[in-house]
């Protein structure tokens, strides 16, 4: 995405925003974003802002989560949910070929992706960089995942800058958030008028953003909305819920593999996997073969996996991590120390998923922080 973000910036309305949404449906893209289902806020297919969770809010802490009303009708007042955009980017399950019994042999098909580029509506700034975390794991290198880059070809990012901290974000700490600065097409940011409805300070990233941004119902934005939509955002930097020091944060855990810290969260640990599984940059997949009764018809399957699984480290002999504590602590070295040695970058971008939705609320700012205060210990016997 070539970025020309400018200085000038528009209002939208919710009418404005209506119209985005209409537009980009119009264009022919599969338009996603923000909706109230099931007691949470998660992502689906939106046909406008009526489908948005206009005034409701959420309450996030360690294994907690729990939707409240605002006393407005703000329409992105909340923070993050369980699902992450890469449910659609790096899909749970995709079926990568099948075949099917002939009179000599069998026929492989595999299935052609027609699918619709995407918009998504409402993406944080720590999303923003978890996609790009994804980018560089499944496009750059010499092995291209084609499911993704079919997916990811064409999508067009709404950005939302974040009003709200939630309970468990770590984004400043990681320096992802709270501020969309790149890899958007249109950047939003919601300002609450008093008891008027809310307006959207508006900011194109790209020249199809600019060109969609120019095509909706809107005015300039003043300097003083301009002003006010920057005070959202450092107000909402203020008031993270945790915090993660990670000057030098790769040597302290890879030099602190045996720390006792490890054991302690092994005893609470249930490795449900959870953690993994809202995560917005893990990326473990296994493969799955299956096939009907009669033996007529086969299939291959990706889906999702985790490194809390016994059987995902399984080889001829066993498992190589067959204890929650080599579990766990492979999942958090590799979050935010390896993958800095794969792709120079951490692999947390600080949106507290794992911690809300730990269901023992497992903190992984709280065991970093342990270990950081005493380390080099000796592991117990």
């Amino acid at each position: 995405m070539d970025m020309v973000q400018s200085d000038e910036r528009s209002i939208l309305t919710r009418a404005g925003l209506d119209a985005l949404i209409g537009t980009l449906a119009a264009r022919g893209y599969r338009v996603v974003g923000p909706k109230l289902r099931d007691q949470a806020i998660i992502y689906d297919d939106i046909a406008g802002v009526g489908d948005l969770p206009a005034g409701w809010t959420d309450e996030q802490d360690g294994g907690h989560y729990r939707l409240e009303q605002r006393d407005d009708n703000a329409l992105f007042g909340y923070a993050v949910g369980p699902h992450s955009w890469k449910k659609y980017l790096h899909p749970p399950r995709l079926q990568l070929w099948s075949a099917k019994r002939e009179e000599t042999g069998f026929s492989i098909s595999h299935e052609p992706e027609t699918i619709p580029p995407f918009a998504f509506i409402g993406v944080r700034a720590c999303e923003i960089q978890a996609i790009a975390i994804q980018d560089r794991v499944f496009l750059e290198g010499p092995h291209v995942d084609p499911h993704y880059q079919v997916r990811r070809a064409g999508a067009f990012i709404v950005a939302v800058n974040c009003g709200k901290a939630g309970g468990t974000c770590f984004c400043v700490s990681m320096g992802t958030g709270p501020c969309a600065k790149s890899g958007f097409d249109i950047a939003l940011t919601e300002l609450l008028p008093g008891t008027s409805e809310p307006i959207y300070v508006a900011e194109a990233g790209s020249e199809k953003g600019a060109e969609i941004l120019s095509s909706l119902p809107g005015r300039a934005a003043q300097p003083a909305e301009i002003e006010a939509a920057e005070a959202v955002v450092t107000h909402t930097a203020a008031a993270m819920g945790r915090s993660l020091e990670t000057a030098g944060i790769r040597d302290l855990l890879m030099s602190n593999l045996n720390h006792p810290r490890w054991d302690d969260v092994a005893e609470r640990c249930l490795a449900c996997a959870n953690c993994t599984m809202v995560c917005p940059t893990c990326f473990c997949t296994s493969v799955e073969d299956a096939s009907d009764l009669s033996g007529e018809e086969a299939s291959r399957s990706r889906r999702w996996d985790s490194c809390f699984t016994m059987d995902f480290s399984f080889i001829h002999g066993g498992s190589v991590r067959a204890s929650t504590k080599s579990r766990y602590r492979q999942w958090m070295t590799h979050k935010l120390a390896t993958w800095i040695d794969q792709f120079d970058t951490s692999g947390c971008v600080g949106c507290g998923r794992c911690i809300t939705w730990c269901p023992v609320g497992i903190d992984l700012t709280e065991e970093a922080r342990a270990i950081r205060d005493a380390p080099a210990q000796e592991a117990k016997p």
